[in-house]
């Protein structure tokens, strides 16, 4: 099934493989599980037959990139090695490797005016309560669709309309680890302190980053996502850190 799928040069190294529905751009579940399957069946290739061409693979939301080794192969064998590979994908690829592969990942989140100083302000745009909020954030699963911009920064989609927020106009130069974030209709948890244009509802006590670790982050693409909300000591007894500031 190669048609809505389209291999391009990356790099001196690397190829990547873009796919779609119905020859358009669009990022949606379905995409989002054929990348999945591509990723795995490139993956176990990487074990027999492709073990000294391929180094790694970097999935997103509707690409692939696949990075090889310039000693053994080049553009030209490994784009051919892929369209043989991709011709197994099928159809059912939306219902079957995502929903029989993914791992649910649970995330607990202390939601609060404390943790969160944008819960307000979400509230008052989406005419609900504070609690209404939480609860349609905490009711969703979340499928990871990328990781990036920082290492461990998991794009979570997608939010409820009724509470999805556009990014603040000013980001702000400090967003402490752990908040837990809405931007249109994507969220995630901010693996360290940086800069950040997203609203803030909560904050997590989960380190989603860890270079020492294997493997380094609770979650991967592919994976689903629930919320769990936790009470403040809860937070606290899980290792989270209150003294933050917004800046």
């Amino acid at each position: 099934m190669l048609e809505n799928i389209n291999i391009h040069i990356a790099g001196e190294n690397a190829l990547i493989v873009y796919f779609s529905e119905q020859g358009g751009g669009e990022v949606n579940a379905n995409v989002s599980a054929k990348v999945q399957q591509a990723e795995q069946l490139i993956r176990k290739a990487m074990e027999q037959e492709l073990a000294h061409d391929i180094i790694d693979l970097v999935a997103s939301y509707a690409s692939l990139m696949v990075m090889f080794n310039m000693m053994s192969t080049d553009h030209h064998q490994i784009r051919n090695k892929l369209r043989t590979l991709l011709q197994s994908l099928n159809d059912n690829s939306k219902d079957q490797c995502a929903a029989d592969e993914a791992t649910i990942v649970e995330l607990p989140v202390y939601y609060s005016h404390e943790s969160g100083p944008d819960l307000s302000v979400i509230a008052q745009r989406a005419q609900l309560t504070v609690e209404q909020v939480i609860e349609i954030h905490q009711v969703q699963e979340y499928r990871v669709y990328a990781i990036g911009f920082a290492p461990g920064f998991a794009y979570l989609g997608e939010v409820d309309e009724r509470i999805a927020a556009p990014r603040l106009s000013t980001p702000r130069m400090k967003v402490p680890k752990g908040a837990v974030a809405i931007a249109d209709r994507q969220t995630a948890v901010y693996p360290s302190v940086s800069p950040g244009g997203w609203n803030i509802i909560g904050l997590c006590p989960i380190n989603m980053f860890d270079a020492k670790a294997s493997p380094t982050m609770p979650v991967k693409v592919g994976d689903r996502v629930k919320f769990k909300a936790i009470s403040k000591d809860e937070f606290l007894t899980l290792g989270g850190v209150l003294e933050v500031s917004y800046e």
